[in-house]
């Protein structure tokens, strides 16, 4: 057993040809997670009063702790599953859940990965249709989002073709940097916003709905789980993979913490689901929602690509380009845009993925499913690789990350379908599209 176990740790620590490195794994999580959150999360500390500030911060540092469990549970697996040691793997999430919780485990990750990363594909799209439609507004008078939305659409379907992360890096690089540079400007306006205010700055009043909301908008703002074993499985040496979620973690929590601080004291309760509708207009304005407009569509094909995977591994579609690829995933980025022009308002669907799935994913299976694989006792296949005992204090933090995920998701996500149905209701855009964009 000893030596096959050294075989083995051998076969999982030979660098693969063309991987992500560290650097660039660390910039895909940026890219999956940074666009949307720069945007809502303003809103999201106002909903949750200033301590929406250190939930921010707290949820940063879980969510790096939870990827990192993640990461170490995949490695596990691999260990003990020959077929997942060489060559590339589609299915790294739920193949995590499968061997803790079996066939269960298995389902329930990839229905959440698969409402995840298609409720993240809706907001995307509709974050960019939106931000167009209001840069063409001053030249486009009866311009709806509902028609951009489209055009967006079948703008990025050839893109959504592309393979796996390892073959599109540079979208991820691209995505990066425009929400970096994107984060100085908006920053700066906000500040310039904040030297010409007059007048009290008012707050809005805090109840357990808005709280709860806000805990599932910042929860959706830090939930880049999901994707995150796709990532890890393109990486030159996946136990490495810890590094990058800290840098990419890092990365993000410097671009929302300013942009969330400067918007709750700057503009209080006239803050709104985007922040660029309360930010004066301008050349600033305008060169931030091109660059968010970018980030939006690049981490589309970031975000929607595990998606795709997962559900062509149930069709059984070929892993290299074919026929197959083009039709399978052109009718997903379709299904998108028809629940995009459906449910027009971003920020109900944004708490309510967050508060659900997202949670799920980020702060309740991770570490329950790392515990499992730790405790399972050895079986006799000669594969089979037993784990040592987790320190007591590790279970205790694991077990607390998984109450705190259980009780503030289910809060969440009562309060976003109850703000989603009653307060938030919008006209489909295939019903009168400019009703929808509020036209």
């Amino acid at each position: 057993m000893a030596d096959n176990e050294v075989i083995i740790q051998q076969q999982m620590s030979e660098e693969r040809q063309g991987g992500l490195s560290i650097i660039t794994c660390a910039v895909f999580i940026v890219g999956e997670i940074a666009g949307s959150g720069v945007l809502a999360l303003p809103a999201a500390v106002e909903g949750a009063g200033w301590s929406g500030l250190m939930l921010m911060v707290s949820c940063c540092l879980i969510s790096a702790y939870t990827g990192n469990i993640l990461g170490k549970a995949w490695m596990i697996v691999r260990k003990r599953n020959v077929e997942f040691q060489t060559g590339h793997v589609r299915y790294p999430y739920p193949a995590i859940g499968e061997a803790a919780f079996g066939k269960f485990g298995r389902n329930l990750v990839s229905v959440s990965i698969n409402f995840t990363l298609f409720g993240v594909g809706v907001v995307f799209l509709l974050l960019a249709s939106i931000n167009i439609a209001n840069l063409l507004e001053p030249y486009w008078k009866d311009v709806s989002f509902c028609y951009i939305g489209a055009i967006v659409a079948a703008f990025l379907i050839p893109f959504s073709w592309l393979g796996t992360p390892a073959d599109f890096w540079f979208v991820a690089v691209g995505a990066t940097c425009a929400t970096a540079i994107a984060c100085c400007i908006l920053l700066g306006n906000i500040i310039y916003d904040g030297e010409k205010r007059t007048g009290a700055l008012i707050h809005n009043e805090i109840d357990f709905t808005t709280f709860s909301v806000a805990f599932g908008t910042i929860c959706f703002g830090f939930g880049g789980h999901p994707a995150f074993p796709t990532f890890q499985a393109d990486m030159k040496r996946q136990k490495d993979f810890g590094w990058a979620v800290l840098i990419g973690y890092l990365i993000v929590l410097a671009m929302y913490f300013p942009i969330s601080s400067a918007g709750y004291f700057v503009y209080g309760g006239q803050t709104t689901d985007n922040i660029l509708d309360v930010v004066s207009r301008g050349p600033a304005h305008t060169v931030v929602s091109i660059l968010i407009i970018a980030h939006l569509m690049l981490g589309f094909i970031i975000v929607i690509n595990p998606f795709c995977q997962e559900i062509e591994h149930l069709l059984h579609v070929p892993t290299h380009f074919s026929f197959k690829r083009i039709i399978s995933r052109t009718t997903i980025v379709i299904v998108v845009l028809f629940v995009a022009e459906s449910v027009p308002h971003f920020g109900s669907i944004l708490s309510l993925v967050g508060g659900s799935t997202t949670t799920l994913l980020a702060y309740i299976c991770p570490p329950l499913f790392y515990l499992k694989l730790c405790r399972q006792k050895p079986t006799k296949d000669e594969n089979w690789i037993p784990e040592p005992e987790v320190p007591l204090h590790t279970k205790i933090i694991n077990y607390e990350i998984i109450a705190v995920g259980f009780i503030a998701g289910v809060a969440s996500t009562y309060s976003a379908l109850k703000s989603l149905i009653t307060d938030h209701f919008t006209v489909p855009c295939y019903v009168d599209p400019f009703k929808a964009a509020g036209h």
